[in-house]
């Protein structure tokens, strides 16, 4: 299973956690946790996770049964604490999404070519303190519901219009 891994996220060969220099949490040493449905997969993430923006493409449709909601961090910042149901599909030549095979929970969206992963959002243990900050792909939405949140709307990719987006 490890092999399937990319370097950056990988399993941990000690499970314990980020080191921390000092007893004060800045935002660079501050751990955020999340994982599967089933526990099968856990994972960590050290320093500061991007807001959210919610993907309306197809693709995502098919795989969360509506929008995707999408945080994001650095691949390095990312560690696999339980890998035991981790699984990765090739969606498209851009990009692959880690999954659980055990109990189907979507987690990552995995550019081959950024230095950063999309994690998906109701996969990271609350309260996580992050806000919606747009809409991306809404080209593509659905027609059995509206966006009225007032926030940015893309009809592809927001170019890096929103903070940290990918282009």
């Amino acid at each position: 299973m490890l092999a399937m891994l990319s370097a950056p996220l990988r399993k941990s060969a000690q499970l314990g956690r980020w080191p921390l220099e000092g007893s004060d949490m800045t935002e660079n040493q501050k751990i955020t946790t999340g994982g599967c449905l089933c526990g099968a997969v856990r994972y960590e993430v050290k320093g500061p996770l991007r807001d959210v923006v919610n993907c309306h493409c197809s693709m995502c449709q098919r795989v969360h049964g509506n929008f995707g909601p999408h945080s994001k961090a650095r691949k390095v910042n990312i560690r696999i604490t339980r890998d035991i149901g981790l699984a990765w599909y090739k969606t498209s030549e851009v990009a692959r999404r880690g999954f659980c095979r055990a109990c189907g929970s979507s987690l990552f969206w995995e550019p081959f070519d950024l230095d950063a992963t999309g994690i998906i959002a109701g996969s990271l243990d609350g309260p996580t303190g992050l806000k919606t900050m747009g809409h991306i792909f809404v080209g593509e939405k659905s027609d059995f519901y509206e966006i009225t949140d007032g926030l940015p709307q893309y009809p592809g990719s927001s170019d890096g219009a929103l903070v940290n987006d990918y282009k």
